[in-house]
């Protein structure tokens, strides 16, 4: 395989299954565990061979270099099957999804790698690129959770998912990676209220209703 170092495919695209497989999951088990020991300016080709078990030859010839091998862990990593919850109502869901990434980063263990990739996304373009798409494919995948809200008579009719889920996270991840506030159910609970009720008004329609004579701006018909 010689185009992961080059052109990283969209998360979510099926490989090849046996030693190419293994191989590329090993190495992606380096990468994982020297990202969490050393950070991103700490690892090396050396140590992900060492820890893989694969030649530096073939780790160059393949991924290219560090920044390549970073890229295709999160690629990998975006081949799972994660799907967004289905409770029964967009507030459920919503919730749901704002206590799993409260529950992943209040967990250490849990937490070490995908903290180790977003602070590489900081220090290394293709990372970036890399961790964008696999938040891209992750926010994709929420289509549904609202389908299924505009179904119900939730919210209006072509209210972007992506948006939605996005606005929930984002608040999360600003205390987290940002202002390293504490982060608890009750920031959790007081995002998913902010949102649910922007999502309500048309804030993430295509096109926002706009608001009748004498009432603000925003507000939920």
């Amino acid at each position: 395989m010689t185009s992961d170092a080059e052109s990283p495919r969209t998360p979510g695209t099926v490989r090849p299954g046996g030693r190419t497989a293994r191989t590329r999951a090993a190495v992606r088990d380096a990468v994982l565990t020297g990202l969490v020991e050393h950070g991103y300016p700490g690892l090396t080709v050396e140590y992900v061979a060492e820890h893989s078990g694969v030649h530096k030859t073939t780790l160059y010839r393949r991924w290219g270099g560090v920044e390549g091998l970073v890229a295709d862990a999160l690629d990998l990593a975006g081949e799972d099957t994660w799907t967004p919850p289905d409770t029964g109502s967009l507030h459920g869901d919503l919730t749901a999804l704002a206590h799993e990434v409260l529950d992943t980063f209040a967990d250490p263990a849990a937490a070490a790698a995908p903290s180790a990739f977003i602070a590489a996304a900081f220090q290394s373009d293709r990372a970036a690129d890399a961790l964008r798409a696999f938040y891209d494919e992750r926010f994709r995948r929420c289509a549904p959770l609202v389908e299924r809200a505009v179904g119900r008579g939730e919210v209006p009719a072509g209210t972007d998912a992506s948006a939605v889920a996005r606005a929930v996270s984002a608040p999360l991840f600003f205390r987290l990676f940002i202002t390293r506030e504490p982060l608890d159910a009750a920031v959790a609970d007081q995002a998913v209220t902010a949102v649910l009720a922007a999502a309500r008004a048309g804030a993430y329609a295509a096109s926002p209703p706009e608001p009748t004579a004498g009432e603000p701006a925003g507000t939920a018909p």
